[in-house]
């Protein structure tokens, strides 16, 4: 015994001498994507800005063609819900299976466990330490996926009771986690139904990022009726950056039973700020929220005007989304696909026309990913539409007008090609609409001393036969100026404004109706803001 002792008190001894004289060894840096001040970068030190929707996979485990469709439409990221239990169960070969359809499709995915759903408030909710359990469960299917897989731990881990245990349970939760061995980035979503609107994520997040051994937890807030304005949107996203914690916009949608929210103004500081957005949701929505389905049936050549507007509006998914390096052999495509052929212009109509052109290549590694057709028009040239082939069908043009339009082509890492030579045509004259064509109405949606959002302005088809054009103008007080417009692009004339309808909602059936918003600014204690509207249809 007295022998034993003394070997251990030699090995202590030797212990100590080493740790007195070796250097400390540094922490263990994170592997794959990985936390960098307020940033998400990829292994390689590359930024990554999340731009995905999600797909609710535990209900709709058949719809794996999900994944592509998604990509397709240039997003970079896809949210998948998964469940322990609560819902039906997604095992390790289902993970496996959905973590191989990432890799196939070349997406970041964010595996998110929904079974903690508003805990405290709705009946069967889990707790974040079962949600954690869960991730144990099926750890095998996720080892070594680190560069593309990011771990969301709960959904919404609080509805609004008890709130100020969200803190100590998410800490509990990222220890646990990273005990049990995972790597990855790890995912936290606010209380409050992840709306924060009681700020304890804002105010504990520090003391959360810090509980992290490896340094790797981004945030997550979702943006739904307590986001209704620019001013809670910007103040909340300015409280991160301030304490230099990295946030994500986890969900968020145009519209919600609890108010509505301001997307515009969400994915436009989204993109000034290089903070990365994930909408609500790809399709399969019900409860009485099917409105935030953006394709009808999963169908991803029918999509619906919320579709339209993340993949394909101003700041969207299209215009913005950027693929991981990670596809493309872990290094950056900066190689800018060849320039397209002069395009042709066919089938001119008083509102549309066929344009096709030669086709580009790439040679990046990223791959082709489409072309970009624009109207020239000086210093501030318009997108008229996007495509994935070397053909387009412009709609919702202006009668009589002569349009000079070049094509760009892009590859999957965001290069854009040199533009093509330039073609002119001209539409036809006219093109009636049956007793009268359009009617708008605007509303002003908030307003501060030297400033305000009108939204939406509400355009109707008020004739008795389709539409594929719209034109509205306004006449701004003396001393305003726009600031910015979404759904619609303006022109400005002293203090008159038009406004014309986007490439994706110029198409109105009878009676039916689009809207599109603008902000403006004017002089300070001026209370003054835009009251009517004129429309014309095409």
């Amino acid at each position: 015994m007295s022998t034993r002792f003394g070997a251990a008190a030699a090995a202590l001894l030797s212990l100590l001498l080493t740790m007195l004289i070796a250097p400390a060894s540094p922490a263990q840096a994170a592997a794959g994507l990985r936390v960098d001040g307020t940033r998400i970068v990829e292994a390689n030190g590359n930024a990554f800005v999340i731009r995905g929707v999600s797909h609710a996979h535990t209900w709709y485990t058949s719809q794996t063609g999900a994944f592509a469709h998604i990509k397709a439409l240039r997003a970079n990221t896809v949210r998948v819900v998964l469940s322990g239990g609560r819902w039906p169960a997604n095992g390790t070969s289902d993970v496996a299976n959905v973590v191989s359809l990432c890799r196939q499709n070349r997406l970041i995915c964010v595996l998110e466990n929904h079974d903690t759903t508003g805990y405290g408030e709705q009946s069967g909710a889990y707790t974040l330490d079962q949600a954690v359990d869960y991730w144990n469960s099926v750890k095998s299917a996720l080892t070594g996926t680190e560069d593309f897989i990011i771990v969301n731990i709960g959904n919404e881990p609080y509805g609004n009771n008890n709130v100020s245990a969200w803190t100590d349970a998410t800490i509990d939760a990222i220890t646990r986690m990273r005990g049990l061995g995972f790597q990855h980035l790890l995912m936290v979503d606010a209380p409050n139904w992840g709306q924060d609107w009681q700020f304890t994520m804002r105010d504990n997040a520090q003391r959360v990022a810090d509980a992290d051994p490896q340094g790797n937890t981004v945030f997550s807030i979702h943006m739904y009726g307590v986001f209704d304005t620019a001013a809670e949107i910007t103040a909340y996203l300015d409280a991160f950056r301030t304490a230099g914690l990295p946030l994500v916009i986890g969900e968020f949608g145009h519209n919600h039973s609890d108010g509505d929210p301001d997307e515009d103004t969400i994915m436009a500081q989204a993109q000034a700020r290089g903070i990365g957005y994930i909408g609500w949701s790809w399709s399969g929505n019900g409860g009485g929220v099917e409105y935030l389905d953006m394709v009808d049936d999963f169908d991803p050549a029918s999509l619906t005007s919320w579709g339209e507007r993340i993949f394909n509006g101003a700041n969207g998914i299209g215009q913005t989304s950027r693929e991981a390096t990670f596809f493309s052999g872990g290094t950056s495509d900066t190689t800018a696909p060849t320039t397209p052929g002069t395009p042709s212009a066919s089938g001119v109509t008083a509102t549309g026309a066929t344009l096709t052109w030669a086709t580009s290549t790439d040679a990046g590694g990223s791959g082709l990913a489409g072309y970009d057709v624009y109207r020239e028009q000086g210093d501030d040239d318009t997108l008229l539409g996007q495509s994935a082939t070397n053909s387009i069908t412009l709609t919702g043009l202006t009668p009589g007008t002569e349009y000079e339009v070049y094509v760009r082509a892009r590859d999957g890492a965001g290069n854009q090609s040199a533009a093509s030579p330039a073609t002119t045509f001209t539409t036809e004259p006219g093109g009636g609409n049956g007793d009268g064509g359009c009617t708008a109405e605007g509303t002003v949606q908030t307003q501060w001393s030297d400033g305000y959002v009108v939204q939406p302005v509400t355009v109707t088809n008020d004739g008795d036969s389709g539409i594929t054009g719209w034109t509205v103008t306004f006449t701004l007080p003396a001393g305003h100026t726009p600031a910015g417009s979404w759904n619609a692009s303006l022109s400005v004339s002293g203090q008159t404004v038009t406004a014309r309808n986007a490439a994706y909602n110029g198409t109105l059936a009878p009676g039916g109706s689009t809207g599109f918003g603008f902000q403006v600014n004017r002089p300070s204690g001026d209370t003054a803001t835009v009251s009517s509207f004129t429309c014309a249809a095409s």
